[in-house]
C-alpha cells in the first residue's frame, strides 16, 4: 500500500524543485522511493498471474529515474514530480507494449499499451492492425475494456493515412494513431488506499489483450524470436 507521504513528498517537491531542498529531503526520498518499488514489485507479482512474460522482473527494470534530462528542455527544473513504473516484458527501456503506473497528487493513472514507439515498430503495429482489423476491433471493444479504458489516447494523431496503407481502407482512422495506449486516472484518495492494489490488478488485466496483440504484432514483423 501507497502511503499519504509519498503524495505530500510530490507536492512538496513541485514546489521546492531545486537540488538544495532535495538533498536536505534524500532521506525522505529514499524511503518513500522504497516503498514505491515494494508496491511495483506486488504489482509485477500480480500481473503474472495473467500474463508470464513479466514474471522475472524486478523492481530496478521497471521504475524510472526522479531525475529529470534537462539537456534539450527549456524547463530546467531538475526533478520529475512523479513516481512512474513501466512494467513490461525485457524492462522499461525493451519497447514493448505494458503497463505504466503514474503516481502524481491529482495527475495519478495507469495505462496499458505502447507510447511513442520508434518508426519500425510504429509500422509493424500498424501492420498487424491492418491485417487482423476484426481482432483489434474485438480487443478494443470488449466490455472489460472499455470498462477500464472508453477511448485510445488520441493525442498527435495523423490526418491522413500513414504512408504505405490506403487510404480508402474501411478503418484507416485506427491506423493513424501516434501511439497505441489506454489509460485510466485513478483518484489520490483510491492511491493511497488498500484498495489500489486491486485497482492495479483489474486495470491491466483489461489491458492484457491489448498488449499481448502489440507485442505479437512487432515480434512477428521485425522477426523477433522470443
Amino acid at each position: 500500500m501507497l502511503s499519504k507521504n509519498l503524495l505530500e513528498f510530490l507536492s512538496d517537491l513541485k514546489e521546492n524543485n531545486y537540488k538544495e531542498w532535495f538533498h536536505e529531503n534524500k532521506p525522505r526520498y529514499q524511503k518513500l522511493k522504497k516503498e514505491f518499488e515494494q508496491f511495483v514489485a506486488h504489482a509485477i507479482a500480480d500481473i503474472a498471474q495473467f500474463d508470464k512474460s513479466v514474471q522475472n522482473l524486478e523492481p530496478k527494470h521497471c521504475t524510472f529515474r526522479i531525475n529529470r534530462d534537462i539537456r534539450f528542455s527549456k524547463d530546467k527544473s531538475p526533478y520529475k514530480t512523479n513516481f512512474g513504473a513501466y512494467i513490461v516484458p525485457g524492462g522499461k527501456k525493451s519497447g514493448n507494449a505494458g503497463y505504466y503506473i503514474h503516481i502524481e497528487p491529482g495527475s495519478c493513472f495507469l495505462a496499458g499499451g505502447i507510447y511513442a514507439p520508434p518508426t519500425d515498430r510504429l509500422k509493424a503495429v500498424r501492420t498487424e492492425i491492418y491485417e487482423n482489423i476484426e481482432e483489434f476491433k474485438k480487443i478494443i471493444s470488449d466490455s472489460t475494456f472499455t470498462k477500464h479504458y472508453p477511448n485510445l489516447y488520441n493525442e498527435g494523431m495523423l490526418k491522413t493515412a500513414p504512408k504505405g496503407f490506403p487510404k480508402d481502407f474501411e478503418d484507416i482512422d485506427l491506423l493513424k494513431y501516434k501511439h497505441y495506449i489506454a489509460s485510466k486516472n485513478v483518484d489520490d484518495s483510491i492511491v493511497v488506499s488498500d484498495k489500489f492494489i486491486g485497482e492495479v490488478r483489474n486495470t491491466f488485466k483489461a489491458a492484457y489483450p491489448l498488449n499481448m496483440f502489440i507485442n505479437e504484432g512487432i515480434n512477428y514483423h521485425l522477426g523477433i524470436d522470443n
